[in-house]
């Protein structure tokens, strides 16, 4: 078989009992019960360092889901991420009992002010020697914005604006306060930093003012490595312009045209097509044989709490999916007119013979089971649609991770679509092949360049 370059692989998870396995916590051979242990999480990054893993994910939520039925009591009473835990205290932790993998928080743009939100970046890429990452998202839930002091969620068009603002003034923070050079450590004359060399930042946007200066010392990545995922036109416009990788929609069908989009965002915002990578999701159930795969997959079905899923895809689709029978069938619901424009979309793929139950089944199970070659080959197949990465999600913790490190992995290193090793550096230079530092076309490193010439201006 024809070697192929390595793509990146990401773990996908949340610090939270039950993430989009929809009750894999009550399995025996689950430890997610175990969420509130160090332990178990310290476990699984060692796992994943084992696998040469390039990140683990944390995704994040600051509200229970509430629109099925009106309430979060599905939510909660299933564990359909809730209770969840702030994964910015974890990952210290983990940083510390690992040497090479990189860590992706998702926070949002309302959740703290930008001044705090960038120190704490700092802090954490300072102790973890650069292997830090930042899932930038503007949130969906509107609970979370009455969490965050707002009366519900911003709109979408101020959300987008208050993300440019905030991401412009963290920019300023973290590349053009310190100078390269600010920090001297002199014992002798007792002066660790020439204060000549820190500068305010005096930024005065639509929704932030921040003076500065920023006050954390310039990290391993000055800027921590960028994750964002969009799907709308100005969330494509905002990813294309700021973020180093993106997600796929549409799943391995409709890769082609979406990497094709996200890349050409990149590019309308004078970047380079390459400076992204587009990462796809793939969730697995491993057997060494068909037969197995196909038993353990039954199993887990079984386990899995359908009320869970009305949750989660109430949220996800915008409405409360409680208003429509399980026992209808996608065409009836067609036909009714009854159903909001994204569940609409979702029917409109779908069989229209099949029920409603069925159709939320299998949207919640879009993974794929067999033994470690084919699943190598769907992970082949995904790289032949354009995926730089893959976003590897669970369906039991840490049973899944476990898998695909112990059977998966052997295969797809000796086919070359998985590093034998991690390159030495940041995860930035590890992923990239670059250097610590975002590349100058990037609006960070803009943000750095004007500011210096502005500082060099006025002392002419």
């Amino acid at each position: 078989m024809t070697s192929r370059p390595p793509l990146i692989f990401s773990a996908f998870n949340e610090f939270v009992l039950s993430h989009h396995d929809h009750g894999g916590w009550r399995r025996a051979d689950s430890r997610q019960a175990d969420l509130n242990s160090s332990t178990y999480w310290v476990d699984l990054a060692k796992t994943l360092e084992r696998g040469k893993f390039d990140f683990l994910f944390f995704a994040d939520v600051l509200a229970p889901y509430d629109l099925y039925r009106g309430n979060r009591d599905a939510a909660i009473s299933t564990g359909m991420q809730t209770p969840v835990n702030d994964p910015a205290v974890l990952i210290p932790i983990l940083a510390h009992e690992t040497e090479h993998l990189g860590f992706v928080l998702t926070e949002n743009i309302l959740q703290e002010p930008p001044y705090t939100f960038a120190r704490k970046l700092s802090t954490l890429d300072h102790l973890s020697g650069g292997r830090i990452a930042w899932n930038i998202v503007t949130s969906f839930l509107p609970g979370a914005g009455r969490n965050l002091g707002h009366s519900g969620l911003p709109s979408h068009e101020e959300r987008y604006g208050r993300a440019e603002d905030y991401v412009t003034a963290v920019y300023k923070l973290w590349e053009a306060s310190w100078e390269d050079d600010a920090v001297i450590a002199d014992r002798e004359r007792g002066i660790y930093t020439d204060p000549t060399k820190v500068h305010t930042i005096d930024h005065v946007g639509p929704y932030y003012t921040v003076p500065g200066p920023h006050l954390t010392t310039p990290s391993p990545q000055r800027t921590p490595f960028l994750f964002n995922a969009a799907a709308s036109g100005t969330g494509i416009g905002f990813a294309g312009k700021h973020a180093e990788v993106l997600f796929t929609t549409g799943g391995r069908q409709g890769a082609p045209a979406s990497v094709a989009q996200l890349r050409a965002a990149a590019v309308e915002q004078g970047r380079a097509a390459s400076d992204v990578k587009i990462f796809g999701g793939l969730g697995i159930v491993v057997g060494s044989t068909e037969a197995e795969a196909r038993r353990l997959d039954a199993e887990l079905r079984e386990t899995q709490s359908l009320e869970s899923m009305l949750v989660k895809f109430s949220g996800f689709w915008q409405e409360d999916l409680d208003r429509y029978p399980l026992t209808a069938t996608v065409g009836e619901l067609r036909e009714s007119g009854a159903p909001g424009p994204i569940t609409r979309q979702v029917l409109a793929g779908a069989d229209p013979s099949i029920t409603f139950e069925a159709l939320v089944r299998a949207a919640a199970n879009s993974h794929v089971t067999g033994t470690p070659e084919q699943i190598a080959d769907e992970i082949d197949a995904w790289q032949d649609a354009g995926v730089d990465g893959i976003n590897v999600q669970y369906l039991v913790s840490p049973g899944t991770f476990e898998d695909f490190v112990d059977h998966v992995r052997p295969v797809l290193v000796e086919r070359g679509t998985m590093q034998a090793d991690y390159r030495p550096g940041t995860v930035r230079e590890k992923v990239t092949g670059g250097g610590p530092y975002l590349p100058e076309r990037h609006p960070a490193r803009r943000v750095r360049a004007e500011l210096a010439a502005a500082r060099a201006e006025v002392r002419r």
